[in-house]
């Protein structure tokens, strides 16, 4: 099911849109890590930057993000229905999640846009599209499914 209205037209419609949507290439993590560490220098906030606080303040931005959520049942790609004011709330929250990330990643000497290529490269390994393709399974469920195949073809 989809919403009222929804046809093929619509469908195809927000899927173009889907696949035409991008970041601003003007901005790079490593600039917004910077920015962040001299946001928080010149207000002398740097003594307040251990990973554990971050991280808690991280996970409090995660619930207001959600809030943005709260209530709406199953929300379509695109936010069809919603409000400037809704998107702009959520807009906030997710840069405020994004930020924290960016500071924790820092005060924790990890390379943030590496390990998430990395990790991309592991995720590719763990769910092969072949295998997995149209499928929510966990990859455990995966490497058992894959091991009874040959028992069976033998």
């Amino acid at each position: 099911g989809g919403a009222a209205g929804a046809g093929p037209a619509t469908s195809r419609a927000a899927a173009a849109d889907a696949q035409n949507f991008r970041f601003s290439p003007t901005v790079t993590l490593e600039e917004l890590r910077a920015e962040l560490a001299d946001f928080a220098l010149e207000r002398e906030w740097d003594q307040f930057h251990a990973p554990r606080n971050l991280a808690l303040a991280l996970v409090g931005e995660v619930g207001e993000m959600c809030e943005c959520f709260q209530w709406k049942g199953e929300v379509p790609e695109g936010l069809p229905g919603w409000t400037d004011k809704e998107r702009t709330h959520l807009s906030q929250e997710l840069a405020d999640v994004l930020l924290y990330l960016l500071r924790l990643s820092h005060k924790c000497r990890v390379d943030l846009p590496q390990v998430a290529l990395n990790k991309l490269a592991l995720n590719a390994a763990k769910y092969p599209a072949a295998l997995v393709r149209g499928s929510s399974k966990k990859y455990n469920e995966y490497k058992e499914t894959a091991r009874q195949v040959p028992a069976a073809a033998t």
